[in-house]
């Protein structure tokens, strides 16, 4: 009983198999029958017993490292061989045979061959590739099989489809590569001349033509050179002649055929015509002018006639010279010729080099190994500057207005400072004008009381002068001077140079300036003055506080004494002194070493910071008078608004929730307003009680007495300032912190 033929139950080692074809193991070898190849595997390409396959590619050791495959380990690795082949020629006097040069190339990523034959000039013979690239298998009997590393060595002989190649040697890196995976080399050999080649070379070497031909090889010095040219920046002096002046040219070097052309610079309004080119492309005689030859005497070659006597068969004929007898030789300049500070021959005008550009300078220190490349100047240095002499001012107009008339026949209106006008020109808030509280510092009792405003603009460096009109004090008040640039006293009034006016550097509080002959003491400045002092302190030293402390340091031995005073003045112990008490404690103990104007900013800087914020009554007056304009009147709506959101029933809200009711019932309140207001009713948890909020803002209900609207008096003019500056700058000032800063003292 046979057992079912299922996996497991059967003894049958075919079962599954496909191939059951016979290798062929006897064929011909040159027409002779016989074992062909004992190496082939049995029935269905199987292994017989005892039988190794051979490896069909290279097998090479295992190092250490990741195992990658050839065609990534190997990739653009050649073994290069030098070989030769020894080629019969039948039928042929001249040679027996001929030796032929070979260059075989083994890849290593993938076992292909690949067969060259250099190119030999004049041989006739096809060169080139001989063997594409492909693997190529053994000779018979091993047909089945490829060429691997292993198969080739020096000195040994390979068989490539019929073709003995012997290998006499192979470069380094192919040395070293089969000395490492255990190769022994074999020593290298040569490879053996041609007799053929020997032969002709040998007579060429002896043989003299009879028309000597010399080739003038200038393809490869355009190839290389082509469109490179240097370039050198140099003068030609002709002052010495008549009407001669200094010539600017740039001389242009063309490497690919040793060529010069020159141009010339031509400079605005120089007079001269415009030429394209001061030399033509073309060499340049070293001596010239040379004179004026015959035609044929400058030539390349020397020809000579050839006769041939009165024979009928006479050959007519000509003959170059390889002697050159009679040959006129010229000298041109060359690349090495050139050079910053060398003076040439242009056809008899001396030029001087005087600069080349970064090509030139890199093809020299390359070539060359030029390394100095110092320029010289090619201007000429300018003529001394004659100084204009203008007649003195005449008195009438302005000193600018009088100098225009002297500069040209057609008087034009002097010009002013666009840019500085566009500048500081008043825009906005910025008004870009300085304006100063003075005295007016006189004998007269009647005028030492009057009060003035300075203004300075700083747009076109003018001032005004303004009295503030005051009541029952016998003047009128007004404009006192127009807006004028004020010269500085004691300059002379007709003169040649232009007379100095005030400038804005020089109008601190404590100054005094002379306006057309008034002397006024500056007493005191408004917010934007002082502040733009500040700003620009670099320009307004007096209000720069870092010398400003500085300056206090260098009495640091009165250090304990100032402490001392302000401790005094301090009854409170509040840390703070009034404006007019640490004036007067800083001028008594520095003795006139700082100004008012120092003082002031000394008192700025550690200032009491006051408290800007609106009362709130104001901002509810000012609420009433937006929500009466728009006629808004639904508080009772907001209040339920409120109570549906208070879950809690707390009767407070937090301040966010109310700002977000009031914004989506569209209160009519900017958002400005509406922010101060919620601060002045929040408590310290940010929570608001509404119905105290919305009652307070129910203008019906709770109305607030109206601002008083204040009255301005109308100024007369852009420059006037109607507004008095309080006589003190600051209230409160931190002298302690200023003890700190300055002395290091502590409390």
């Amino acid at each position: 009983m046979a057992l079912p033929l299922l996996p497991g139950n059967s003894f049958n080692h075919n079962m599954g198999k496909k191939k059951f074809h016979k290798s062929q193991h006897w064929g011909f070898c040159n027409n002779v029958r016989m074992l062909v190849s004992e190496d082939k595997p049995g029935i269905g390409g199987e292994l017989l017993l005892g039988q190794n396959t051979k490896p069909k590619y290279s097998v090479f050791p295992k190092g250490m490292g990741i195992e990658s495959p050839s065609w990534v380990a190997f990739d653009k690795q050649v073994l290069s061989f030098d070989a030769y082949v020894e080629d019969e020629v039948p039928d042929k006097s001249q040679e027996n045979y001929r030796i032929r040069c070979y260059k075989i190339y083994f890849y290593l990523e993938d076992d292909t061959v690949e067969v060259n034959e250099p190119v030999l000039k004049n041989s006739g013979l096809p060169q080139g590739i001989f063997i594409r690239r492909h693997r190529i298998s053994l000779p018979p009997p091993n047909e089945d099989q490829f060429y691997t590393v292993h198969d080739f060595n020096v000195n040994t002989d390979i068989v490539f489809y019929g073709r003995t190649f012997k290998i006499y040697d192979c470069d380094a890196f192919t040395k070293n590569f089969l000395t490492k995976i255990g190769i022994k080399l074999n020593p290298p050999g040569q490879c053996p001349e041609d007799p053929y080649m020997k032969t002709r070379r040998e007579k060429l070497d002896c043989m003299e033509p009879l028309r000597p031909y010399e080739p003038f090889d200038t393809l490869k010095q355009f190839l290389e050179y082509d469109k490179k040219v240097l370039r050198f920046f140099c003068v030609w002096d002709d002052s010495g002649s008549v009407f001669g002046d200094r010539r600017e040219l740039i001389l242009h070097y063309f490497l690919s055929d040793d060529t010069i052309e020159i141009k010339e610079v031509l400079p605005h309004n120089s007079g001269r015509d415009f030429t394209s080119l001061f030399l033509q492309r073309r060499k340049l005689p070293k001596y010239g002018p040379p004179g004026v030859y015959q035609p044929g005497h400058l030539t390349d070659r020397t020809v000579l006639n050839v006769y041939g006597g009165y024979s009928e068969t006479r050959v007519y004929g000509y003959l170059l010279d390889k002697y050159n007898l009679g040959k006129l030789d010229q000298e041109f300049y060359k690349d090495t010729d050139l050079s910053i500070g060398t003076t040439i021959n242009v056809w008899g005008r001396k030029v001087l080099l005087c600069d080349c550009d970064d090509f030139t300078k890199t093809y020299y220190r390359t070539k060359y190994g030029i390394e100095n490349f110092t320029s010289i100047p090619c201007k000429a240095p300018p003529p001394p500057k004659i100084e204009r002499k203008f007649p003195p001012y005449t008195g009438f107009g302005s000193e600018e207005d009088s100098l225009r008339s002297c500069i040209g026949i057609m008087p034009t209106p002097p010009q002013r400072n666009f840019k500085k006008f566009m500048e500081f020109d008043s825009y906005g808030n910025i008004s870009n004008i300085l304006r100063f509280f003075a005295k007016l510092m006189t004998h007269k009792c009647a005028d030492a009381e009057r009060m003035f405003v300075i203004s300075y603009f700083l747009r076109d460096d003018t001032i005004s002068v303004f009295e503030p009109v005051e009541r029952n004090s016998g003047y009128t008040g007004g404009m006192f001077l127009k807006r004028v640039r004020v010269k500085k006293p004691g300059q002379e009034v007709f003169k040649s140079e232009f007379s100095e006016y005030v400038k804005a550097e020089e109008l601190y509080v404590g100054a005094k300036v002379d306006v057309n002959g008034y002397l006024f003491l500056l007493v005191n400045a408004d917010e934007y003055t002082l502040n733009y002092m500040e700003r620009h302190s670099d320009k307004f030293p007096l209000s720069n506080i870092e010398l400003i402390l500085q300056k206090l340091k260098e009495e640091e031995c009165k250090s304990r004494e100032l402490k001392q005073v302000f401790t005094t003045a301090d009854c409170m112990h509040t840390k703070m002194v009034d404006f007019n008490t640490f004036r007067e404690i800083m001028m008594n103990l520095t003795v006139g070493k700082l100004t008012d104007q120092e003082v002031i900013t000394i008192a700025r800087h550690y200032r009491v910071p006051e408290d800007l914020c609106p009362h709130r009554n104001v901002l509810v007056a000012q609420a009433h008078e937006q929500l009466k304009k728009n006629g808004f009147e639904n508080f009772e709506r907001l209040v339920a608004m409120c109570v549906y959101q208070d879950r809690e029933k707390k009767k407070v809200l937090p301040s966010k929730d109310i700002k977000r009711l009031c914004k989506s019932s569209r209160l009519p309140l900017n958002e400005d307003l509406l922010e101060s207001l919620l601060s002045r009713f929040e408590d310290s948890e940010k929570q608001i009680n509404y119905e105290s909020f919305f009652c307070t803002l129910n203008w019906r209900v709770n109305p607030v007495p109206e601002l008083e609207v204040v009255s301005y008096i109308k100024e007369r003019c852009e420059d006037e300032w109607l507004g008095m500056p309080s006589p003190i700058p600051v209230k409160r000032i931190y002298y302690l912190n200023l003890l700190k800063d300055v002395f290091g003292l502590e409390e």
